[in-house]
């Protein structure tokens, strides 16, 4: 039995990733403790897991809902900005409470979100192995690959690779401040100059292969391995299933994140008037549906929306685009039109549309009549459901959570990098 520490955002997304991955461990006889912020106590402890709270006095109750309902008014820059800012002073916390957290826990490896760029460093200080977690889009830049907070199409073509490699370039510099206070705790912990941030043993990605872009450079212990969402450490939500009418379902979600622009929700609705087609909207737990009164064609709206059961029922998913809810979609086969807000939502709304899935409305161009023409397309025309179901498909086959669980304990009880093909 190994005891794993989990290090990973206290934000829905991410913890609806890391949760099911944990409990899989657990239920083969792993003790998995999650190392972090207050506000992901309960959706912890609901998933059965151990919880160890550090930076209570930066991050008291309550404190990560009041950051991300800031990260929720902004889009585009302004919130990569912001979120780049968030991360920066939560690796400060991590480097300086994380060690003595997690030896006092007792944790003897390490499950690592990939945007916690600091947890591979305090796994080679304790000299315990890590795995990295690719709950979001694969954050491993190359020049053939479009930045993932673009909507750039993937293209071959030399221009693009430089245009890439410019972007790319940009991030590089954006996130500086995140990369300098971890080198500066690698040089007090005197290690080596860390030239390679990524785990050795193994990567294990909720994509499918066939969601991601033709890549060249990937790491051979990187697994696309399939979601692993589940109904672990999630609420139960009520919802009026009464009020469903019976027509086709097109629901619409903007996560639980950016989810506070309600002319977005205004546009969606007036977009929606007038098809054969019944919309419901969820609010992603940011405000009631008073907050929305009053909307074209008489949506309904909810709070909160049981998703995973929610999609069951659907013809048509409208989405920002957040991997988990991407993903989702993909696993009911159900297609999607995706307005990208920030951070890696350009990016898979990108994938989305090049896989044929779904459609792509730019926020910077979401206007009524692009969007209901968007929405059109994707109801009609059948290639967009047909290649929904063919992700599906891949979905099915890349093994999920078991398969992520495998690679984790081989990685661990080896010692040895899980080679891709060799699991294939």
């Amino acid at each position: 039995m190994t005891h794993f520490g989990i290090i990973c955002p206290a934000e829905t997304g991410h913890l609806n990733t890391m949760l099911p991955l944990g409990r899989a461990l657990q239920q083969r006889g792993h003790r998995v403790t999650l190392i972090g912020q207050l506000d992901a106590q309960a959706k912890t402890e609901a998933a059965g897991l151990e919880f160890w709270a550090i930076a209570q006095s930066e991050y008291p109750l309550g404190k990560m809902a009041q950051l991300f309902a800031q990260l929720g008014k902004l889009s585009g820059l302004a919130a990569l900005r912001y979120t780049i800012t968030l991360y920066q002073q939560w690796t400060e916390v991590l480097l300086r409470d994380g060690p003595g957290a997690i030896k006092e826990a007792g944790v003897e490896a390490l499950l690592v979100d990939q945007t916690i760029s600091a947890g591979g460093t305090i796994a080679e200080y304790l000299a315990i192995p890590f795995i990295h977690v690719c709950s979001a889009v694969v954050l491993m830049p190359e020049d053939s690959i479009p930045p993932h907070f673009t909507t750039w199409n993937y293209n071959p073509a030399w221009w693009a690779r430089l245009r890439n490699r410019g972007a790319n370039s940009l991030f590089n510099r954006l996130v500086k401040p995140i990369r300098e206070v971890r080198e500066e705790y690698r040089r007090q912990w005197k290690l080596p100059v860390d030239s390679y941030p990524f785990s050795k043993l193994a990567i294990v990605s909720q994509q499918p292969p066939e969601l991601e872009f033709p890549r060249t450079t990937l790491p051979p212990c990187l697994h696309f391995t399939g979601p692993y969402h589940d109904s672990t450490g999630r609420p139960a939500v009520s919802f009026p299933y009464e009020k469903l009418t019976g027509q086709p379902l097109i629901y619409a979600s903007m996560g639980t994140l950016q989810n506070r622009q309600q002319q977005i929700f205004q546009t969606i609705a007036e977009a929606c008037v007038g098809l054969d087609a019944q919309l419901v909207i969820t609010l992603g737990g940011s405000g009631s549906p008073e907050s929305l009164p009053g909307l074209p064609g008489e949506p309904l709206v909810v709070g909160y929306a049981p998703q995973l059961e929610l999609l069951k029922k659907t013809t048509l998913t409208i989405t920002h685009a957040g991997m988990n809810t991407t993903l989702e979609c993909l696993t009911n086969g159900v297609p999607m039109v995706a307005i990208p807000v920030a951070n890696d939502q350009p990016g898979i709304a990108a994938r989305i549309a090049w896989t044929g899935a779904g459609e792509l409305v730019p926020l910077s161009r979401l206007s009524v009549p692009r969007l209901r023409a968007s929405i059109q397309r994707v109801l009609t025309q059948d290639s967009y459901k047909q290649n929904a179901l063919r992700l599906q498909e891949a979905i099915h086959r890349a093994g999920g959570v078991n398969r992520a669980a495998d690679i984790i304990e081989q990685a661990v009880s080896t010692g040895k990098p899980v080679l891709a093909q060799a699991q294939q």
